[in-house]
């Protein structure tokens, strides 16, 4: 009896096992997109093919500009179904409703700064045909998206969700927080507010100092002026800072650079670009060649937006790095203690427009009410952390407000229509007009195209940049009085004299985030450039061989030399370790000591110098600043600023002030004595997480990507399955920039882990497009199932790439038959 209902057991759970195979691989099959055959669509836009080459590239043909558009919006379904609808979610502040109360505050943030009713102005003011090119795209993602409901990605299976249709108002929402990514000025704005509750205007500059060679801007002291308002609320701003998207920080890093014929063996024009954005599972890009008349592109696309961001066509190639322009200016409004709805203006009191925002929470039954006030300087976005009548205070008791004003946001951007008008460009002019309508984000654009006995290449910088007026004495460094119309902006840049540079006598151009704005130029662009380290080691890089081809540009992308930590290696060598042996052994000490002679900046993977060079960096940075900045350190430093640059200043100068330990009221520490602790906190903390032997602190070991996918690397059980982990070389500030970020990882504590890095790299030749190299840092699927999840990580990660355009034949072909609705 016993062995008959062993085997009835046996064999039901055999038979449990057969059934989860093969519901497992009915799901599969059903959830990969079908990739070939002939399927029927609802479309007004003409059939389209779409060819996939082996690592799940599509080439989309159509027989018009529209039909294209459809089948890139298709084919983000079809690979990215999930991502999309998490573009959406956020866009429109609604990632509450799919993972509860913990993203309510993104959601609230969002929602009071108004991004989906800016769209939504923006809708309205389009012409016709960007109108019609918006429609084609989320026709072509709901083509497939609402017609495969039932085998829906994981992601919504597991959290019990469906997609909703796909709208032109989603991507122009998506389009603002692609800007809002690249234009975070405004965190600063607060950074130095909080300062200047801790220290005067010039210990400020020393922290955030200005470009090299440059002297800080002539601000009026903004510490009196603070004192003088008596705003209070430190709370409110720093759970604002908390709740907000990331956004533009120092230290991500993105290069561009170019050169025409004569610096290059082909005789025409080079591109190379690694734009750095935060890295996703999957990737925030995805590769995409579009072919319609008028229409013959390749190079990434973005999930949700209707264009080849970054790329080449059969004329020209272009690729982008931020400017960091200074296109935010938050203002404090003085609100009317007896009425919260009205606000002092120059001409008065003035009532501000109003309305609710209903926010669903997933798990709660009603939704969260938010109270959002907009006044003439734009959304009040501390309605975000706090009730209408409870705002920042200041004397008195006067209630205060913070508002936001941001180029866009503006009714009339038309950035989209620019993109879809760079795709179709034939020279550098056909570039340059199309720009003219571009609003934000502002970006160094490079553009090569082939006229003229060496082609031509061309830097021009354009977007929506707001002009302060004389009496500015502000400059947009920290939030104004909104009460005052000197504070105002009087206009915007006229595009036709934003900065352009064509066919240089030098042969080349290259950008990495520093001033790219002409000696003399008569308007402010920014003062959040990036010191030019990386700048540099680019111009040493173009300058050291007289012709460059695909294989140089390609190893200069993988270059891992930091110019940056180079100023610090006098300070580094200077270390001295002052503490025992290891297991008493004098030999463990000369091991050091050699590792940190010979250390030279090379970021390498394999090297032990650069593991103990940034344990070292980050602890001197922490025992120099930390006590100074007080509750700011934490945030502002392992999230958002390294504080690199003022370091090397405070230590080059030996300055007491800051080099002190505020804690030690007995004695005044030196910056040596900080150098000399900091090097034994280094040790101390590698030899916790590598172990005790230091010629196996290899960099790979310590640094190591993790791509994280929303929500699930939340979710310990999920994460391995559906985030993607790599170990890298470089750092914060080299060419291939890694950035160093100290948040805690919640998959392996022993790892300094990388968020933010080149997701992108690309290298465009003009004179033999075969030649053009492309790679984007996950693969183009973000299904877990797929087996493009995770194609090109192990690519990207060696700094290698695939071909640009088509190789034939492709291996997998699917035919769109459009019937009209």
């Amino acid at each position: 009896m016993r062995c008959r209902w062993l085997r009835v057991l046996g064999a039901c759970v055999l038979g449990g096992i057969v059934l989860l195979l093969a519901t497992y691989a009915a799901y599969r099959q059903q959830v990969l997109p079908r990739a070939d055959g002939t399927r029927t669509v609802i479309s007004a836009w003409g059939d389209v093919r779409i060819a996939r080459d082996g690592h799940g590239v599509p080439s989309i043909h159509a027989k018009r500009l529209e039909g294209a558009l459809f089948g890139l919006g298709y084919a983000h379904a079809q690979d990215r179904l999930w991502q999309l609808d998490l573009h959406r979610r956020i866009g429109s502040g609604r990632l509450a409703e799919a993972f509860g109360v913990a993203a309510l505050d993104n959601d609230r943030f969002i929602r009071a700064l108004g991004v989906r009713q800016a769209a939504e102005a923006q809708w309205e003011r389009l012409d016709a045909p960007t109108r019609q090119a918006l429609q084609a795209y989320a026709d072509g993602v709901n083509a497939w998206s609402q017609q495969h409901l039932k085998a829906r990605p994981p992601e919504f299976l597991l959290l019990g969700l469906r997609p909703e249709p796909w709208t032109p108002v989603d991507s122009l929402a998506w389009s603002i927080m692609m800007a809002w990514d690249l234009g975070g000025n405004w965190s600063s704005e607060l950074l130095r507010l909080r300062l200047a509750a801790r220290m005067d205007l010039a210990r400020i500059h020393q922290l955030l100092p200005p470009y090299p060679g440059e002297q800080p801007l002539p601000v009026a002291d903004y510490t009196a002026l603070a004192r003088d308002w008596q705003v209070q609320g430190g709370e409110v701003i720093e759970r604002l800072i908390g709740m907000a998207p990331e956004s533009g920080v120092e230290g991500v890093g993105s290069n561009n650079w170019a050169v025409d014929g004569r610096r290059s063996d082909s005789g025409l024009p080079l591109i190379a670009n690694d734009p750095h954005l935060r890295l996703s599972t999957p990737s925030l890009w995805y590769l995409a060649r579009l072919f319609a008349p008028g229409l013959h592109v390749a190079g990434a696309s973005i999930p949700g937006l209707p264009a080849v961001v970054l790329g080449q066509n059969q004329d020209i190639a272009w690729a982008y790095t931020n400017t960091n322009p200074d296109v935010q200016d938050l203002y404090i409004e003085a609100i009317d203690p007896a009425d919260p709805m009205r606000y002092r203006t120059p001409d008065g009191w003035a009532r501000f427009e109003q309305r609710e925002e209903l926010i669903a929470v997933r798990g709660q039954a009603e939704p969260v009410r938010l109270q959002v006030r907009t006044g003439r300087h734009g959304p009040l976005i501390s309605d975000a952390a706090t009730a209408a009548t409870q705002d920042l205070t200041g004397r008195a008791g006067q209630p205060y407000g913070l508002a936001m004003r941001w180029t866009a946001l503006d009714a009339d951007v038309t950035t989209i229509a620019a993109g879809i008008g760079f795709n179709q460009a034939r020279s550098i002019e056909d570039f340059v007009a199309a720009a003219r309508g571009y609003g934000a984000p502002m970006q160094n654009m490079l553009v090569a195209d082939r006229r003229g006995p060496h082609g031509r290449i061309a830097l021009l910088l354009p977007g929506r940049v707001p002009v302060r007026g004389a009496l500015h004495d502000l400059h947009g460094q920290v939030p104004a009085p909104g009460w005052q119309a000197r504070y105002d902006w009087v206009g915007q840049i006229d595009p036709a004299e934003l900065p352009l540079q064509v066919d240089p006598a030098s042969g080349w151009l290259a950008t990495a985030n520093q001033r790219t704005t002409p000696d003399g130029y008569r308007y402010f662009l920014s003062s959040e450039w990036t010191f030019p380290h990386r700048q540099q080691r680019i111009e040493d890089l173009l300058l050291a061989r007289p012709l460059h081809d695909v294989d140089s540009f390609a190893a200069m992308q993988r270059d891992v030399r930091s110019l940056s930590s180079r100023t610090l290696l006098a300070a580094f060598r200077s270390a001295t370790w002052r503490g025992p042996a290891s297991n008493g052994d004098a030999a463990w000490i000369e091991q050091l000591a050699r590792i940190q002679a010979r250390f030279d900046g090379e970021m390498s993977a394999d090297s032990t110098g650069a593991s103990l060079y940034q344990a070292w960096a980050l602890a001197v940075t922490r025992r120099v600043l930390a006590d100074e900045l007080g509750p700011l350190w934490g945030r502002q430093f392992s999230e958002r600023r390294s504080f690199r640059d003022a370091l090397t200043g405070i230590l080059a100068d030996q300055d007491r002030w800051w080099c002190d330990d505020k804690a030690t009221s007995d004695r005044t520490e030196s910056c040596a004595e900080q150098v000399d602790a900091a090097y034994a906190d280094a040790i101390a903390d590698l030899r916790q997480r590598l172990g005790e032997d230091p010629t196996t602190w290899r960099w790979e070991r310590l640094h190591r990507v993790r791509a994280e996918h929303r929500p699930f690397s939340q979710i310990a059980p999920l994460r391995r399955l559906f985030e993607l982990r790599v170990a890298v070389p470089g750092d914060s500030h080299g060419i291939n920039a890694m950035r160093v970020n100290l948040r805690a990882d919640p998959g392996d504590a022993r790892t300094y882990q990388v968020e933010h890095g080149p997701g992108l790299r690309a290298i465009y030749d003009l004179a033999a497009p075969a030649r053009s190299r492309i790679v984007q840092s996950t693969g183009q699927s973000g299904i877990a199932l797929s087996p493009d999840h995770g194609n090109l990580l192990a690519l990207w990660s060696r700094g290698e790439g695939i071909p640009l355009w088509p190789v034939r034949p492709p291996a997998r072909e699917l035919s769109l038959r459009a019937i009209k609705p």
